[in-house]
């Protein structure tokens, strides 16, 4: 009997004990992610790739080969906060929830700015109205991007709106963090897929300046990045994506004949500010 006494005694001590441990040392709230709502606001700089666009309307009909791009950046400015001017810089904005502790799905807006460089030679073929009144006729079939023939830019901008599914995992014990509702680093990494509804701001061979939303096309996306939360809800993320987007119905004039298409690749780095939230 002393000694069913003696082992009910551990039994209920070590019970005891592993309560009063949990009560002490709760779980973290950064241990878990499923059910969680995440928001982020930001900025970034986008590179492309050479694009063939094809402009087609009555009168003309003509293809511009391998046009160069870049993209319209503010630098550190006070509009990225300012309620009135914030859609103005190139913009990242994200609302996401967590389907278990590493999955989450999001919808975004990644505003991007797409200026063509001016005054570059460029092959071409096809025809148009009024050929070398425009300052453009080049030797070779080459032809000069002036802007009496043609000013092309999605400036309000290359925007691409678009759902994403992504993986976050918790790397701080990697690098030796004991504390992660204090401070966490997390990898994450996600697919995109979206519809482009780029304001395009275009003149073209002296016609009217056209500069509205139009939806003209799709893209991909793929991305990978670095999450650093602070004090559990707070976090600072930075991305670095690339994805191809293919425009097919972009509007050029007022004139509902006229539209170009193109397709090109673009980079595109991120920082951003948000946070983490259950409601």
């Amino acid at each position: 009997m002393k000694q069913i006494f003696y082992i009910l005694f551990l039994v209920v001590s070590f019970s005891g004990f592993s309560q009063t441990t949990e009560d002490v040392m709760p779980e973290k709230y950064t241990a878990h992610n499923k059910g969680k709502f995440y928001i982020y606001w930001g900025g970034n700089r986008d590179s492309f790739s050479k694009s063939d666009i094809h402009f087609a309307g009555n009168g003309y009909d003509f293809t511009l080969y391998d046009v160069t791009a870049q993209d319209k950046p503010k630098g550190w400015h006070v509009d990225y906060v300012n309620p009135a001017r914030m859609t103005i810089p190139q913009t990242n904005f994200r609302l996401g929830y967590f389907i278990n502790d590493k999955y989450n799905i999001s919808i975004g807006v990644d505003h991007m700015k797409y200026v063509m460089f001016q005054d570059k030679a460029v092959n071409y073929i096809g025809y148009y109205p009024n050929q070398g009144s425009y300052g453009e006729t080049l030797a070779n079939n080459q032809i000069l991007l002036t802007e009496d023939f043609l000013t092309y830019e999605h400036t309000d901008g290359l925007n691409y709106v678009n759902t994403e599914f992504s993986r976050v995992d918790d790397i701080s014990k990697i690098i030796g963090l004991p504390n992660t509702d204090k401070f966490q680093v997390n990898f994450t990494e996600g697919v995109g897929v979206g519809l482009l509804y780029p304001k395009t701001n275009a003149k073209l061979l002296n016609k009217e300046r056209h500069d509205d939303f139009h939806i003209s096309g799709y893209g991909l996306s793929a991305k990978a990045g670095l999450n650093f939360t602070f004090f559990k809800y707070f976090f600072i993320q930075t991305e670095l994506k690339g994805g191809y987007i293919n425009m097919t119905d972009i509007k050029t004039t007022f004139d509902s004949a006229d539209k170009a298409t193109q397709h090109f690749w673009f980079l595109e780095k991120v920082i951003a500010v948000g946070g983490i939230f259950r409601i």
